[in-house]
């Protein structure tokens, strides 16, 4: 199965399991993101991105400009390892990491975990592409990809073991959308994939294609 048939599979299954009022909940949260208009704010293709500079999962800096000198750059971002339909993203991009390499590109995913936190997710996925932790989600909110949960979403996850205060360090309950780009090396946005529902994200063979 390619990504987008994974999810939706997961997606069944846990439609299946979870009580009517847990679905309207995370239904309810999707609909008004949408109703929002986030989309209309978020850096979209022909829209240049701003300088980014994050710790990697043992702490290192890693600096897009300094990648954009020699590769063009695949960018994801995602939730949280405690997210399952990102867990099956970044494995989903790890199966195709040499074909994007071969392309010229390199691979880069941002959450708003800490450090830690993501180093636990890369190596539970067993990802070899560098994987950022954008604290507070600064660099979320300067490519215009982030909202806070709705406090009924917020109790949901908690029911959950969902700890988004411990996975950020911080209290903010914000998350970013799911986003993937194409950035060029002078830094322009070539291809965006932007979706308010977190059980949809840009299939690997679309990014290819659009490689």
């Amino acid at each position: 199965m390619n990504l987008t048939e994974q999810l939706q599979a997961y997606a069944n299954q846990s439609k299946s399991k979870l009580p009517q009022t847990s679905l309207e909940t995370m239904q309810s949260a999707i609909d008004d993101l949408v109703a929002s208009s986030i989309l209309d704010s978020a850096l979209r293709t022909g829209n240049k991105v701003p300088e980014i500079s994050l710790p990697n999962a043992t702490g290192s800096t890693i600096n897009l400009n300094d990648i954009l000198e020699n590769n063009r750059v695949v960018l994801t971002f995602y939730r949280g390892g405690w997210c399952p339909y990102c867990n099956l993203e970044l494995r989903a991009f790890q199966e195709v990491l040499p074909q994007i390499e071969a392309k010229g590109a390199k691979l880069i995913a941002i959450s708003p975990e800490t450090p830690d936190n993501s180093l636990t997710t890369s190596e539970k996925n067993n990802l070899s592409f560098e994987v950022l932790s954008d604290r507070n989600n600064l660099v979320a909110k300067s490519l215009g990809l982030v909202f806070q949960l709705p406090r009924s979403l917020q109790e949901l996850y908690k029911t959950f073991g969902i700890d988004l205060d411990q996975n950020q360090d911080n209290t903010e309950q914000e998350l970013p959308i799911a986003a993937t780009y194409i950035i060029e090396q002078d830094g322009t946005i070539s291809y965006d994939y932007l979706e308010e529902d977190y059980k949809l994200r840009a299939d690997p063979s679309e990014v290819l294609t659009a490689l």
